[in-house]
């Protein structure tokens, strides 16, 4: 994708009206496909399924991502409609160089932009905590 001030976040939010679209793309029978699409309109975004769904999920910087669609995705900010901009839930985020975002297990990379959807190590202490509750 190229340079440019993108919104980074759930698309639902900033792409309302073109959201039949965008799921038209990206669900196949009863599977969600992660990856950069193009709607008709030329209009370029890139959508990944968040782990554990619907929720708020972090960056490495802290910031926030609320989810309601569970996916997080990047769109230039360019392309959103005055209107669709002010619901923005996300971050807009400068992005210097041209990238391909991406998500490996449950890490959605979007340029220097990690996101964090599944969180091992809490699974791992409540597995933990399961385990010895068993063995009282």
């Amino acid at each position: 994708m190229q340079a440019g001030q993108y919104y980074v976040g759930d698309l639902c939010y900033v792409l309302g009206d073109r959201w039949t679209e965008v799921c038209d793309l990206i669900i196949d029978g009863h599977k969600c496909l992660d990856g950069v699409f193009t709607l008709s309109d030329g209009t370029q975004f890139g959508i990944f399924s968040t782990a554990y769904g619907d929720g708020c999920y972090t960056d490495q910087e802290g910031r926030e991502y609320p989810v309601d669609s569970g996916s997080i995705g990047c769109v230039l900010v360019s392309s959103i409609t005055p209107g669709e901009l002010e619901k923005a839930c996300g971050n807009l985020i400068d992005i210097e160089w041209n990238f391909t975002p991406y998500e490996s297990d449950g890490l959605i990379e979007i340029a220097h932009i990690s996101i964090m959807t599944d969180n091992v190590e809490e699974d791992e202490e409540q597995d933990y905590w399961i385990g010895e509750e068993d063995d009282v």
